[in-house]
């Protein structure tokens, strides 16, 4: 970038708002995991399960604590360079995925799960390389977006295309692979992100018009097809898999031993457990895969209304520190970070609690900071503490804990 950012090197202004945040959601993820114990699978262990997510939160705190003492200077250049390291190890896994399928042996540290080459499965726990690439992207479009705004002599549809041409050739390569895996859930996270950063940047408002007004006709084709002309859109489709879980969740109740099981079954975790629920590591109902992505059935089930409007509360909570850090930036590049991330923490927590609720499809998104996984974790500890340096380099703050 031409002009370096303001560098931090002891921060003297953090908000300790986020940081209680963050914190409260490690405490409630181990007790959510906790609490899931009787509901695990036979081969999974619920200790080891709590000693990984300590250890990985511990973790994120130093990692986040590194990015605030070496502040953010040069965080563009050392992006790119984690785009290049992770596309590597993406391409790893690709080959990995061919000579599963074809060859019939698995490379060494990678092995299928349900179906799925996305991680490298090592002795002390598994590395999943898409969830770091979102970040990497997140930062890379941040520089790419304000390198472009700097430059630009005029503002007209012509600078708006060359802008999403430079921000596909970083996002090109990543997509591919990652669909391949296949892992659509964490693809969609990294486009949701992107877009709400493209939308904030000063683009034309003509191109929002056009992206809404599309999104509006493929769901009105998709319902009109849905119920009208089903056979039509399940070769659309091609993977009957991906159309069942639109089936389970427009028509549960006829679906309930199929693919309307996961939602049934957490509707009845969360609708049996009244204002207070069922007790600590209660098992009304069993759910698949409690520890990830239905953690939020699991606290409800044992918590009730109660427990789950806590968690609810801590997610905007969270986001609206990230909103306040955001409008307080006086910098391009820290805001359309704290924009990104924005975008990816709110699609993900609406898309995981919405499809436990049964406003949404079951899809493979986890809820950030709650679900257990040391990849995401990991990867969110990265943003905070870039978005932790961002408030302490604020100047339109107020003291104390910054409401």
């Amino acid at each position: 970038m031409e002009k370096p950012l303001a560098h931090v090197k002891v921060p003297k202004r953090y908000d300790y708002l986020l940081i209680i945040a963050v914190v409260l959601m490690g405490m409630t993820s181990l007790l959510a995991i906790y609490s899931a114990f009787p509901l695990l699978n036979a081969d999974v262990s619920g200790t080891r399960l709590i000693i990984q997510q300590s250890m990985w939160f511990v973790i994120g705190c130093v990692v986040a604590a590194v990015i605030l003492y070496l502040g953010n200077d040069n965080l563009f250049e050392l992006a790119k360079l984690g785009y290049y390291i992770l596309l590597g190890m993406l391409a790893v896994l690709f080959v990995g995925k061919l000579t599963n399928a074809y060859l019939g042996f698995n490379l060494p540290f990678i092995t299928p799960v349900n179906g799925a080459v996305s991680w490298f499965q090592f002795p002390f726990g598994s590395f999943q390389p898409s969830e770091f690439m979102k970040v990497m992207l997140i930062i890379i479009t941040a520089g790419v977006i304000d390198e472009h705004n700097q430059n630009k002599e005029f503002h007209s549809f012509q600078s708006d295309i060359q802008l999403f041409i430079k921000i596909i050739k970083w996002l090109a390569a990543p997509a591919v692979l990652i669909f391949i895996q296949p892992d659509t859930g964490i693809l969609l996270v990294i486009l949701i992100a992107l877009a709400m950063m493209i939308a904030c940047c000063g683009i034309r408002r003509e191109w929002l018009f056009l992206a809404g007004g599309l999104l509006v006709a493929v769901l009105a084709v998709f319902f009109y097809l849905y119920y009208n002309h089903f056979s039509l859109l399940s070769d659309l489709f091609g993977d009957p898999y991906k159309l069942r879980r639109f089936v389970g969740w427009l028509d549960t109740e006829n679906n309930k031993i199929g693919a309307g099981q996961q939602l049934y079954t957490a509707l009845l975790a969360l609708g049996s457990a009244g204002i207070t629920g069922h007790g600590m590591q209660s098992e009304v109902v069993s759910l698949l895969e409690p520890q990830t992505d239905f953690i939020f059935a699991v606290f409800g089930q044992d918590f009730g209304l109660i427990g789950a409007l806590f968690i609810v509360g801590l997610c905007l909570f969270l986001d609206y520190r990230l909103y306040r850090i955001l409008i307080m930036s006086d910098q391009q590049f820290d805001k359309l970070i704290i924009c990104g991330t924005l975008g990816m923490l709110l699609y993900q927590q609406i898309q995981n609690i919405g499809m436990v609720i049964g406003l949404l499809p079951i899809t493979g998104i986890t809820l950030p900071f709650i679900s257990y996984g040391g990849s995401s974790l990991l990867s969110y500890f990265i943003i905070i503490g870039v978005v932790l340096n961002t408030s302490a380099k604020n100047t339109n703050v107020r003291k104390g804990f910054f409401l």
